[in-house]
């Protein structure tokens, strides 16, 4: 079993024509040493196959919604986050072709190049086969991260949800900062602190600087 197939076992979906998963997997760096083209096109049409596909699902799925509450659903879905985790959920690492210079930083590890590659191969499997069989590999990836994102979508996040509750006797001073990040780039932890008037309330973790300070803020409203 070579390279393409072992990835094709991973996503559940067989190429007829290879090259095209090639294709989907060449990063620019790849592409410019060995003049060849890059995923750079297939990542640019898969980005709004992703975009329709899902507000379809999401538009079928969940008719209770508002326009408003299904725009930030699919905003919350359709992002560098989720993309990436659908790409370490297949190994997409082991298969990028990635340029010398890239190998050498771990480009194929690369968060932002990682998520690119997956709209790349919904373009890809498109091409391929057409739109029914890139809505079975974007639902069959995101269809839990979409389940959670509209049961948060009613909910205030603990950042506004504290603010209001400082603020409601006037104006106050609320900063939110990064105060130490560890581990690799593909896998950092966060530690963030908020502090009232210079003050510090609280101090919480998570794998983006965004969830670090929604933790802080959710201590910091435990406390109060």
């Amino acid at each position: 079993m070579d390279k393409l197939e072992i990835l094709e076992k991973n996503i559940g979906y067989t190429f007829k024509n290879k090259a095209l998963l090639k294709n989907a997997l060449t990063h620019t760096s790849y592409a410019y040493e060995n003049h060849i083209q890059s995923n750079e096109k297939l990542e640019f049409l898969g980005d709004s196959i992703l975009e329709f596909l899902s507000s379809k699902y999401i538009y079928n799925n969940y008719p209770k919604l508002k326009e408003g509450e299904m725009t930030k659903v699919r905003a919350d879905v359709v992002c560098e986050k989720s993309l990436y985790k659908v790409a370490c959920k297949h190994n997409f690492s082991d298969f990028l072709y990635v340029g010398k210079s890239e190998r050498m930083h771990q480009g194929n590890r690369k968060i932002a190049i990682m998520a690119d590659s997956v709209e790349a191969v919904i373009a890809a499997i498109y091409f391929d086969s057409g739109l029914e069989e890139a809505e079975k590999f974007i639902i069959s990836n995101l269809k839990e991260e979409i389940e959670i994102a509209t049961k948060n979508v009613g909910i205030k996040d603990h950042k506004t949800v504290l603010q209001e509750k400082l603020q409601v006797n006037g104006n106050v001073n609320i900063k939110y900062e990064i105060i130490n990040e560890t581990g690799p780039d593909h896998d950092k932890t966060f530690t963030a602190e908020v502090k009232l008037d210079g003050k510090v309330l609280a101090v919480g973790k998570g794998k983006t600087k965004k969830q670090a300070e929604m933790d802080a803020a959710g201590k910091a409203l435990e406390t109060l």
